[in-house]
């Protein structure tokens, strides 16, 4: 302790002092102050363990692996979602005992790469639960370093998008079903762009025109209309990209037959899933024979 009463650390290397026969007459200490250093230092500990709760508490996936590939870390999100506990997978080879056979040479490939110092962003990894099935987690990959810098193993921060993925794969099946859907109706359907051009030109409006899809496709809709309804038509489908519906007007579409064809249109306005309108759809019924 300081005269004012401050504790310091003093790391001490004590020796015998000896007189002129070698007799041992006191002890002679010389030491290095070290406060600063264990200040530092429980600093550093307190900083880690920080760390390592916010590892073991995070809401994500957190991996992690040694320079031999085995399991070091294994938080309890990683635990939720696979139903393997920390003390179950620890010093285990995670590629070998926790990926599929079909998938161990592209995450070895991966995890080879983060031991070599490289960050790897966005890969997915196909890892299965202890009950079988298989949860798709989108990990980052970056190597863990000790304090001179030296690779000592890889950490992956993940997101399970296995849900994600369904509603995916749901969703494009959803879509393909709906254009199925429209490609296939008995009811002439027409689709337009912001630009006015043709993205929807389904089987009963190639059979009413002649006009095959592949033909029709990126061309100008209204260039298919008779010139005398183009204007209506025109007129219906400012609306619609104004977020207006316009039901049941009569225009006249041009045939490779060079007859006319009588439609009878409805059209209403094309939205994404933010709601924002991208696009005009039009659903007609073939009224010629009636006039």
């Amino acid at each position: 302790f300081t005269k004012s009463g401050m504790r310091r650390d003093i790391l001490l290397n004590a020796t015998s002092r000896r007189g002129a026969d070698g007799t041992i007459v006191g002890v002679i200490g010389v030491g290095q102050d070290i406060t600063e250093l264990r200040a530092l230092m429980r600093e550093s500990q307190l900083v880690a363990d920080d760390l390592q709760r916010l590892i073991e508490t995070a809401n994500a996936p957190i991996f992690g692996v040694d320079v031999h590939g085995c399991v070091n870390e294994w938080n309890r999100k990683a635990a939720m979602i696979t139903g393997f506990s920390r003390r179950e997978t620890l010093a285990r080879p995670f590629v070998k005992d926790f990926i599929d056979e079909a998938h161990q040479t592209s995450v070895y490939h991966v995890l080879e790469r983060a031991l070599k110092g490289n960050e790897v962003g966005d890969f997915t990894l196909p890892l299965y639960s202890k009950g079988g099935d298989m949860r798709i987690i989108l990990l980052n990959a970056t190597p863990r370093r000790d304090v001179d810098g030296n690779v000592i193993g890889a950490v992956g921060v993940g997101q399970d998008i296995t849900e994600l993925n369904q509603q995916k794969s749901e969703a494009i099946r959803t879509a393909s079903e709906l254009q199925n859907i429209i490609d296939t109706a008995g009811a002439p359907i027409i689709s337009v762009d912001r630009d006015w051009c043709v993205t929807t030109w389904n089987c009963r409006v190639m059979e009413l025109t002649g006009y095959g899809k592949e033909e029709a496709m990126g061309n100008d809709f209204l260039s298919y209309i008779v010139e005398g309804y183009r204007a209506e038509t025109h007129r219906a489908l400012q609306r619609a990209f104004e977020g207006h519906t316009t039901g049941n007007f009569e225009v006249l579409v041009s045939t490779t037959s060079q007859k006319h064809i009588v439609l009878l249109l409805s059209v209403a306005p094309r939205m994404d899933p933010y709601k924002v309108i991208v696009g005009v759809i039009c659903i007609g019924q073939d009224i010629t024979q009636m006039k």
